[in-house]
């Protein structure tokens, strides 16, 4: 087990020994397995609450990440649809939650006022993920306990403003009082090291970790990953105001395809973007249906290996670029 190198509002907040969180990678992904050697390893992870067959495959879920962990606090993943009937169909869950260990909630997608105060009720933290820092500003408003700030380079949704992770690093902590973790193109403890240096609390990675040894995924995907430069993505549903970083597959650019005609119908969308295409495609390693989350931090994923393994690389990276910074320090 890695001792506690850094320690900063987010490891105080969620009781962990590193600043690094791993974020929902879309429906089912990050399942319990992968988010329980998470946790294990001394980050915080999250379940991802959609896509499951039924309540209770989720409670499931939940149940078997407690387990692995030995009981230690795990997280869970909202996405906030704006579609009717999605937060009331989220704050349905909220007992579960309190009822099987979770600790912390990862809020994305629309607007998540309306789930602050009954998470809060149960006793869960709540960290809000916004593609930029008028957005975070108005989740510390509404009352979360932290914010993920992410940046252009993510796999997932960028938001609108396409704003890079260097400058929401700089900007971020500088503008929100409350706990502040970057996201987006972050692979590297030289990246954890830096966000740390400009006031930022902790780092989520998504990208980096879909090569993890405790995950699903078919074996040719992370081969895929392994192999890959950082190139591979493109930018989709632009017209339907829902940037969505990508790998550039069939799937891809069939969307591309639809943009290119001007068509803003969603129902024309649909069956490219439908998440059973992607959950079969991880399952298989076929990618010629669906769209895969594909951030510009592929290029630092590597070979397969363990959770435990990736976070002790990123921490003595991290620890040899603080000592780099030591040792160019004139006055020291």
């Amino acid at each position: 087990m890695r001792e506690a190198i850094f320690q900063t509002r987010i490891t105080d907040l969620l009781g962990i020994r590193h600043p690094i969180l791993c974020g929902g990678m879309g429906p089912r992904v990050s399942d319990a397995r992968y988010v329980a050697a998470v946790v294990n390893a001394g980050g915080m992870g999250f379940i991802v609450a959609a896509g499951h067959e039924s309540r209770d495959a989720f409670v499931d879920q939940l149940r078997l990440c407690r387990k692995l962990t030995g009981g230690k606090p795990f997280g869970v993943n909202f996405y906030v649809s704006r579609r009717p009937g999605s937060v009331e169909a989220l704050l349905a869950l909220i007992p579960l939650l309190a009822e099987h260990g979770v600790n912390c909630v990862e809020t994305a997608g629309a607007n998540p006022e309306d789930l602050i105060q009954p998470l809060r009720d149960a006793g869960i933290r709540i960290i809000h993920k916004a593609p930029g820092v008028r957005y975070a500003l108005t989740a510390q408003r509404m009352g979360v306990d932290a914010v993920i700030v992410v940046g252009y380079e993510c796999g997932g949704h960028p938001g609108t403003k396409l704003i890079g992770s260097m400058v929401q690093a700089a900007h971020a902590p500088q503008a929100i009082d409350i706990p502040v973790v970057i996201a987006g193109g972050i692979g590297t403890g030289r990246q954890l090291a830096a966000a740390l240096a400009m006031g930022a609390d902790a780092i989520l990675m998504g990208t980096r970790m879909l090569v993890a040894e405790e995950l699903w995924i078919h074996p040719d995907h992370k081969a895929r990953l392994a192999a890959a430069d950082g190139t591979e993505s493109v930018i989709i549903k632009t017209l339907l105001r829902d940037h969505h970083r990508v790998l550039d597959n069939p799937g891809a650019r069939a969307v591309l395809a639809l943009e290119a005609e001007g068509i803003t119908e969603y129902e024309a969308y649909s069956d490219l973007i439908s998440g059973a295409h992607t959950y079969a495609g991880y399952r298989s390693g076929n990618i010629e249906k669906g769209t895969y989350d594909w951030g510009q931090s592929a290029i630092f994923a590597g070979e397969t290996m363990p959770v435990a393994a990736i976070f002790d690389e990123l921490l003595d990276d991290a620890v040899a670029a603080t000592d780099r910074m030591r040792e160019l320090c004139a006055w020291m």
